[in-house]
């Protein structure tokens, strides 16, 4: 029965790993160097002066050795599984040849064939591949003609909770199958909950008798004369004994019919980096931490990480370009068909056409823009929340009364007039204005003492702009102001009283459109030429903001409080790169959301990559 139970594992773990499943990845990244390489060589990278001034002073870091065995030019992967019942991670490397590596691990690690004579670790041989453990480590380097991997078993024996020096706090919500539910042997296994009384103990410490350890009788025998701690070392031996078998197992099933490199549809090949999450797994992960937690102080009762929750947001994808004139992340987030329904109509939604009376006419230093449906949101919210928060632990009777009651309390219609989803913010300039500053101190009584006094300051003027279609509220809440004598009313504004380290900021409403802001200098009446290239931008994001690299350095430059030697090097940034740019659009495609950053280059002769270390050379030249 033994042996076919061990049969049996090596068959699964055969089929696990010797079969190309990208749908069983947790996380998935892919650095295309088929496509890097096309764009700037590895080369010019490696051997920028910068890079070779630093390998000079720490060669262990430098990366041309590494070209010697490394196939730069095509696919590296990382993947593995956060939760499962194997998890790992595996680095998958393209090399120029097996005996190259071998004797860069004999050179850089001291390396031998000779059993137990390699000073850290042995290479050993098994015809098609070859395996490298380091000593202390419990990773392994496999390599065959052609790929080099990095693989590693991560599950780790659980941290014992029956110290007798410290108390332990039980509650009824603990439950065996949420802690150990990442396939511990069953030897480790503490009682089951529902043996244990349920009580929540502060004041008093409790010991809880360990379960036995089933040993083998033929190996040696542990004397362990009653410490915890000696028990807890020879269980973690053993545990790490089985690891490494099974780890070796695994390594045989990738190489020994021939290795296959992973894949996955999950990535994007035209980009020069890119990974994707399985958001499912990661709250998975998180739900097993803190059903551990939950022996502390059953912390996980309510806590939304359950499989609905998880499956509301499938994974998300973060990819990388770095071409001439620009570098841009972009993420995307894939949804659930009915989650992303409601993000499409949340997302839909076009400005209020009156915060654009307020908008300068030329271009602010940065801005971001904001716009989402409100009432769309809290239309939502009920159903959303019965969908994500359900837990065993609630029963469906109660998720009813809560929505029910959430939707009974809040008025969709009335509340999103209060903030319909509009948010826009801009950075006018950097000024140095007279500001008026309190002084803390004391007399000569050692009773507090306030004081204020006028100084100079360089200031960002700035404006926020929201609207509020409420026909009553906002002018409701200004006349509190003034009447608690937080707001001076001066004309159209209100003043706010007590904050005046960034000058004066006022409030102003103008029907629909509320303004708070500490200059008045950029408003305009809906004409100009950035108007008319913001409503452009947001008709089709709903959510945009840029930020202009050389006009805040100007700005910055021009308010004199930079240093020479500081004000000359944010030239040099200014003259390399132009602006940061980011947006989001209204639409999901295939129920996915987009989010990109782009920082934009001054010049397009040269790879981004390649212009960020000739400003960094810049930078730290003497």
């Amino acid at each position: 029965m033994k042996q076919f139970y061990t049969l049996f594992l090596v068959f699964a773990m055969h089929f696990s790993f010797g079969q190309i499943n990208p749908e069983k990845y947790d996380y998935f990244v892919q650095f295309n160097g088929n496509q890097l390489s096309k764009k700037v060589s590895i080369d010019a990278i490696l051997n920028h002066p910068i890079i070779t001034k630093y390998t000079s002073k720490k060669p262990d870091f430098d990366f041309r050795k590494y070209t010697s065995i490394i196939q730069m030019d095509q696919k590296i992967t990382i993947h593995g599984n956060f939760l499962d019942s194997i998890p790992y991670y595996q680095i998958t490397i393209p090399i120029k040849g097996r005996e190259a590596v071998k004797q860069y691990l004999i050179e850089k690690f001291n390396a031998d064939q000779n059993a137990g004579s390699g000073e850290k670790g042995t290479i050993q041989d098994f015809g098609k591949y070859s395996v490298f453990t380091p000593k202390e480590v419990k990773r392994s380097l496999v390599w065959d003609d052609k790929y080099l991997v990095i693989f590693e078993l991560t599950k780790r024996l659980p941290a014992k909770f029956n110290d007798i020096t410290s108390p332990l706090i039980i509650t009824d919500s603990i439950a065996s199958t949420e802690v150990y539910d990442v396939g511990v042997p069953a030897e480790y296994i503490e009682p089951a909950a529902d043996t244990i009384k349920p009580s929540v103990l502060f004041d008093a410490p409790m010991a809880v008798e360990a379960p036995p350890i089933n040993h083998d009788p033929t190996a040696e025998d542990y004397s362990y004369n009653d410490n915890p701690y000696a028990e807890y070392t020879a269980q973690e031996a053993d545990f790490d004994k089985k690891q490494s078998e099974k780890q070796s197992q695994i390594i045989k099933s990738l190489f020994e019919n021939g290795f296959t490199p992973p894949v996955s549809t999950k990535v994007t090949p035209s980009a020069d980096i890119s990974s994707w999450l399985n958001y499912s797994s990661v709250i998975s992960t998180l739900n097993s931490s803190y059903s551990l937690m939950s022996l502390i102080a059953g912390y996980n009762k309510f806590m939304p990480l359950d499989k609905n929750f998880a499956e509301s947001l499938k994974g998300i994808n973060l990819d990388f370009y770095f071409d001439n004139d620009n570098a841009r992340i972009e993420e995307i987030i894939e949804y659930s068909g009915k989650v992303a329904e409601v993000v499409s109509k949340i997302s839909n939604r076009k400005p209020n056409k009156n915060i654009f009376n307020y908008f300068p006419s030329q271009k602010p230093l940065g801005y971001m823009s904001y716009h989402i449906n409100t009432k769309a949101a809290l239309e939502n919210f009920p159903s959303l929340m019965s969908d994500l928060f359900q837990s065993p632990k609630l029963l469906k009777e109660d998720i009813t009364v809560i929505t029910d009651l959430i939707s009974t309390i809040v008025d969709e219609e009335a509340t999103a007039k209060l903030f319909d989803g509009d948010l826009s913010f801009f950075l006018h300039d950097v000024k140095e204005v007279e500001v008026t500053a309190k002084k803390y101190g004391y007399d000569e009584n050692y009773e507090e003492k306030i004081t204020e006094e006028k100084v100079k300051k360089t200031i960002p003027l700035f404006s926020v702009i929201f609207t509020s279609t409420h026909p009553t509220f906002g002018d409701k809440l200004l006349q509190l102001g003034v009447r608690k004598k937080v707001l001076v009313q001066k004309g159209n504004d209100y003043v706010i009283t007590d904050v005046k380290e960034y000058g004066d900021i006022f409030i102003r409403k103008d029907k629909d459109v509320v303004i708070i802001g500490n200059t008045i200098n950029y408003f305009n009446t809906g004409s100009g030429s950035f108007v008319k290239e913001a409503k452009q931008d947001l008709s089709k994001n709903y959510m945009f903001g840029k930020m202009n690299i050389v006009q805040s350095i100007n700005a910055f430059g021009n308010a004199g409080k930079a240093k020479p030697e500081e004000l000359n090097k944010i030239l040099k940034v200014s003259e390399q790169f132009t602006d940061i740019v980011f947006d989001s659009p209204k639409k999901l495609i295939d129920n996915k959301l987009k989010f990109e950053l782009r920082l934009n280059a001054s010049k397009s002769d040269k790879n981004i990559i390649l212009q960020t270390l000739d400003l960094a050379q810049e930078l730290t030249e003497k």
